[in-house]
């Protein structure tokens, strides 16, 4: 490898490794992705809040749900008063699932949803209907609760709202307990922009319990959480009955990791799954085991030699020993004519004057040396008996043409 190799190489190593490196120490760009979970540490996880749950209910059981409502609610015991807490930015519940809520309110439980939305189902029970006002710019909103013990206080949202909001409710049910002041755009010409107040916090009774419902679930993430609105959270979660045991979703999320995979139903049965590793350590088994027994020796086999160097020395051998010389050189001598027939395309049937011109040119050699050794050939071929100085001789100037 020359020296240009080596520095295209040395540069180009030298760029892949400041890449690498450019990458690992860069910052990583926040992920304003929305997640909820309690698990996540990024703005719009629930990581604080969850973990603060404990402070806010002291008296309380916390119990994390990993499963869907239908299966929790079957699985419960019905005897024992308790909260569900959901927060995510869109809640789907289908048809059995909402069944299962309503049922599981109506014998005195509270449920706490906080959703831009959460299936039609449960809205169409509730006699609820939510609705979104999009600004083309992100802008500012303000929450406030209703109630006279929290004096009035405001909480200002700044990133990631929908303004979410409550267009009708049931007034014979539902008692509005907060309201979302946001400004609208006004997309007619030289209109000014309007600012709006609408209900985005409730509480709707159903049976012996109440639905306490939210319509801003940003606003218990961690980015507000951990800029000075958290008292928001512990003010709307004051509603919440003072039952022993808590449900907190970590189901319904956004940010909930779900296995794609076709193996997914198999994984998730007992007796499917060991099967599955079964079957596959047996198979491996198999392949190591009987691996072991099939396999064969491979004979070595050895490269055909190339035996025209050893029988050259052979040939060589022979004259030498019968000092054959004339024999020899004349074999030299037609081999050597016979080279400069095919690599120059001389005729050299007359080995005159003009066929050393032509050769010296042609081969790149002085006109004086190629003369003295087309002389010395025609001499050879002119003497009757040759001696093994001629050989010798002769395969020397040979030797120096061709070079």
């Amino acid at each position: 490898m020359d020296r240009k190799s080596k520095i295209v190489i040395a540069v180009f190593a030298a760029v892949v490794v400041g890449i690498i490196i450019t990458e690992i120490v860069r910052p990583k760009p926040i992920n304003w992705r929305p997640s909820y979970t309690s698990t996540d540490k990024i703005p719009f996880g629930c990581y604080v809040l969850f973990n603060e749950l404990a402070t806010i209910f002291p008296d309380h059981s916390i119990e994390t749900v990993e499963e869907s409502v239908y299966d929790l609610m079957v699985d419960r015991d019905t005897t024992v008063a308790s909260n569900y807490i959901f927060i995510n930015e869109y809640i789907e519940l289908d048809e059995q699932e909402t069944n299962q809520l309503l049922d599981y309110v109506d014998q005195g439980n509270t449920v706490f949803i906080s959703a831009t939305n959460f299936g039609w189902p449960l809205l169409d029970t509730l006699n609820i209907t939510l609705a979104s006002d999009y600004n083309l710019k992100e802008g500012t909103a303000i929450l406030n609760l209703t109630h006279n013990r929290f004096n009035g206080e405001e909480f200002k949202l700044s990133r990631g709202v929908f303004n979410s909001h409550f267009t009708s409710v049931d007034s014979t049910n539902t008692t509005i307990l907060g309201h979302i002041t946001y400004t609208k755009e006004n997309f007619l010409e030289e209109q000014p922009e309007v600012t709006v107040t609408k209900p985005n916090f409730i509480k709707t009774k159903f049976g012996k319990g109440n639905f306490i419902i939210s319509s801003t679930p940003q606003a218990y993430s961690n980015f507000y959480m951990l800029k000075g609105n958290q008292d928001y959270a512990v003010y709307t979660f004051s509603y919440l009955q003072d039952h022993g045991l808590l449900y907190w979703d970590n189901y319904k999320k956004a940010g909930r990791i779900i296995i794609n995979s076709p193996m997914r139903f198999v994984l998730t049965q007992e007796a499917l799954k060991w099967a599955y590793y079964l079957t596959i350590l047996g198979i491996l088994l198999f392949v190591l085991f009987r691996g072991k027994r099939e396999q064969r020796i491979i004979p070595v086999r050895e490269p055909l030699k190339n035996s025209s160097v050893e029988f050259a020395q052979a040939v060589g051998s022979l004259y030498h020993q019968n000092k054959d010389y004339t024999d020899l050189i004349h074999k030299k001598l037609n081999y050597f004519l016979a080279h400069l027939r095919n690599r120059y395309h001389i005729d050299t049937s007359q080995l005159d004057g003009k066929t050393i011109q032509i050769l010296a040119a042609r081969a790149g050699k002085e006109v004086g040396e190629t003369k003295k050794l087309i002389e010395y050939i025609l001499n050879l071929k002119n003497k009757s008996t040759h001696t093994e100085q001629d050989s010798i001789e002769l395969n020397k100037k040979i030797t120096a043409f061709k070079q």
